[in-house]
């Protein structure tokens, strides 16, 4: 190994922190301090809405290393100090895997890649503005302050994850890098007419469950997007994405202790009879719920068989989850054996190169995670002495991407018709009748602190060794 290249303490005297010594390219540096004041106007349009001008407890990162890399300390969310922060780099790194492995990690970004990297960052980019404005109104509606903090953090550094790709795009992509960061806050969660890039992404996150079992399982989509990108040979990439796996953990922590307490309120609940009685939320509906969420998550990874996953990894842009750590890395020799299903219904394996196959690589790296996140949940249910069981649906249900999208399967991975799918659709995936539900017991916030909704448990600890009962937000203005 190399030199380590000790990058400077983060500048928190400039407009836009950072440890990329922006102040030595003004260039640069007057480009984003003009998209600076968009977003922010973003930020103030399409963030959470109702707060703010309130005073919140949240972390700050303020250090890369990976002691000691943040502060916690109140703040109001539009002064919430967004920045551009890459792990230290090492001079001598390499490319480890693809046709260029061996050599030297590219610092530029080269001419032959230039349209499929700028691709991948503004597809990157565009996930993190879009989960803020899905998450905009769950303020309104939050079960206690502890919940409210945590969405905000969420909400802001899904705003840091932003500039993090922004950098990239103004620092080495010029003129169409600076008009995709335009685009950027130009696209809206949802809209019709100028949507978000990718499904999971357009879809209405309007109430808590939603929001836990997206933090849960589309965040840790990102997880693994990240984790292939920072395996890149673009070494800028691979340091900025290094950086957003380490804020990205909260938000995967949230998700799975969220959806966790509802879960440990609903068993308590079920003791006594129908948890609907007691307000709390059915398990069949918390089923529902992931259902839905793991299956679009799903399809964020791209299809099972591609050409486009071939040649990124090929060409060193994205490797595997943990790359370094395989034996084997220009993935020539191997095939993948790929169920498929004919039109008639009768399964079929197909083998496929290994490199036609990167992203189900990913996504059964990812399988496999979530498969420990239901199997935690399911303790926490026997803990309760309830002998019900949540699963994970089979890879296969609910696809809109890749060989499964257009066919139709059970949660079990049966093949069935659209008509079956459709007669029981309602027990599978969340219902009008579970909205009206949700929203029935979610009618109203809990705004002191220390005060729980009826349908979640209160966490064990609180944030930052603060008490659970602590005043995660205080408020400029009496709420309702």
């Amino acid at each position: 190994m190399g030199a380590h290249l000790t990058m400077g303490s983060i500048d928190y005297d400039s407009l836009i922190p950072n440890n990329v010594d922006l102040s030595t390219d003004r260039r640069l540096q007057r480009a984003l301090e003009a998209w600076q004041p968009d977003f922010i106007n973003w930020w103030r349009e399409m963030g959470p809405e109702g707060f703010q001008q309130d005073d919140v407890y949240l972390r700050t990162a303020t250090s890369v290393d990976k002691d000691g890399w943040a502060t916690f300390g109140y703040v109001k969310m539009p002064d919430y100090r967004w920045g551009i922060f890459l792990t230290p780099g090492d001079e001598d790194r390499k490319i480890h895997f693809g046709d260029h492995m061996g050599e030297d990690a590219w610092q530029q970004v080269p001419g032959e890649h230039r349209t499929t990297l700028r691709r991948i960052i503004v597809t990157q980019g565009d996930t993190e503005p879009a989960s803020v404005e899905q998450q905009r109104l769950l303020g309104q509606t939050c079960p206690s302050l502890y919940d409210l903090r945590n969405l905000f953090q969420v909400n802001v550094e899904e705003g840091r994850h932003l500039w993090a790709m922004v950098y990239l795009l103004h620092r080495y992509f010029g003129r169409d890098g600076r008009e995709e960061a335009e685009g950027l806050l130009a696209r809206r969660s949802g809209n019709p007419d100028s949507p978000r890039i990718l499904g999971a992404f357009n879809e209405p996150c309007d109430n808590w469950l939603d929001f836990f079992c997206f933090t849960t399982f589309t965040d840790r989509d990102g997880k693994y997007q990240l984790r292939a990108l920072a395996e890149s040979g673009f070494d800028p990439l691979a340091r900025t994405t290094a950086f957003m796996l380490t804020e990205e953990a909260h938000h995967m922590f949230v998700g799975q202790t969220g959806v966790g307490r509802i879960i440990e309120k609903t068993a308590q609940r079920m003791k006594e009879g129908d948890p609907r009685k007691f307000g709390a939320i059915p398990l069949d509906m918390i089923q529902r719920h992931i259902n839905l969420w793991y299956s679009v998550s799903l399809d964020l990874f791209g299809g099972e068989d591609s050409s486009n996953a071939a040649s990124f990894f090929g060409a060193g842009l994205k490797g595997r989850d943990r790359e370094s750590f395989l034996t084997e890395h220009t993935a020539l020799n191997d095939i993948y054996h790929l169920q498929k299903y004919r039109t008639d219904g009768t399964p079929e394996t197909q083998e496929i190169p290994l490199r036609r196959a990167m992203n189900e690589v990913l996504r059964d790296a990812y399988v496999e995670d979530c498969e420990k996140v239901v199997k935690a949940w399911n303790r926490m249910l026997k803990k309760e002495g309830c002998d019900v069981e949540l699963t994970l649906p089979s890879r296969r249900f609910h696809r809109q991407q890749g060989v499964y999208a257009g066919q139709h399967f059970s949660p079990a991975g049966d093949f069935i018709s659209a008509a079956q799918f459709a007669a029981q659709q309602a027990e599978w995936l969340p219902s009008a009748a579970d909205k009206i539900y949700l929203k029935s017991i979610m009618n109203r916030p809990h705004y002191k602190p220390g005060e729980f909704a009826d349908w979640i448990a209160p966490p064990k600890t609180g944030i930052n060794g603060q008490p659970v009962d602590f005043a995660y937000v205080k408020f400029m203005t009496e709420k309702a």
